[in-house]
């Protein structure tokens, strides 16, 4: 009896003395998964356009310029009649926080698109993918029409809480959250929130219902969809281009 109560006191202290070690391994395991889920993912490093090419089209090159670690749009002086040169990631994505870096030169327009749809029926990425502003306040006219339409605004849908936009020339920083799960979006500029928005449902619908998008087949309908950065015409430049899963 004395073995056997020796024999079963020594298999607890080794269950005990390894079971830290398996808690502890699970932990780390669990720590890991999480770590790599939330891990940025670069979407332009810099140095190439890999991962980028033109709505519709093919693999991204002229008028888009690698300069100093940015990817700058300069409009061509001899535009073909219908040609645009709005561009998309190859991946699609759904819940994410984007962060990039964008310039614009003076009197400058352009936008971040989500939620992209390719197909020849929509001829450009904003007919399906809700734009955050980019815009030179100062000088462009549509920063006139509405506040809905100054930089870091959900076009005409959302209007910023406060002006915090950077001159035309210099750069600002953007973080685009997105997440259908908790229905939620926003907008940091510049390190400050200034727009909050749901992503879908009915204040979504009744949002898009109050705008210029009202009657566009298709638009804000893909939560799962491609980032587009807009030919506008005009110049302007992005670097730091990053996002992360949720």
């Amino acid at each position: 009896m004395k073995k056997l109560f020796l024999i079963a006191l020594a298999f607890t202290v080794i269950t005990c003395k390894d079971k830290p070690k398996e808690t502890e391994e699970a932990s780390e395991d669990t720590e890991k998964t999480e770590t790599m889920e939330n891990e940025w993912i670069t979407l332009f490093d810099g140095s190439s356009f890999e991962g980028w090419h033109f709505y519709n089209g093919e693999a991204m090159g002229d008028p888009w310029k690698l300069e100093d670690g940015a990817m700058v749009f300069y409009p061509p002086e001899n535009r073909p009649e219908g040609a645009s040169y709005n561009i998309v990631t190859g991946e699609e994505f759904k819940n994410f926080v984007l962060s990039l870096e964008w310039k614009v030169s003076e009197g400058g327009n352009s936008g971040i698109f989500w939620g992209v749809h390719e197909d020849e029926k929509f001829g450009q990425p904003y007919l399906t993918g809700p734009e955050i502003q980019v815009l030179d306040d100062e000088r462009h006219p549509d920063a006139k029409n509405g506040t809905s339409h100054q930089a870091g605004a959900l076009y005409d849908m959302i209007a910023p809480s406060k002006s915090v936009v950077k001159p035309a020339g210099e750069w600002n920083t953007c973080v685009l959250t997105v997440n259908h799960t908790t229905n939620e979006g926003n907008v940091v500029l510049n390190g400050q929130e200034i727009v909050k928005f749901p992503v879908h449902g009915p204040m979504w619908d009744e949002m898009v219902a109050d705008s210029k998008f009202a009657d566009w087949e298709g638009f804000g309908e893909y939560q799962t969809g491609k980032i587009g950065l807009q030919d506008h015409g005009d110049i302007v430049a992005f670097r730091n281009i990053k996002i992360k899963k949720l």
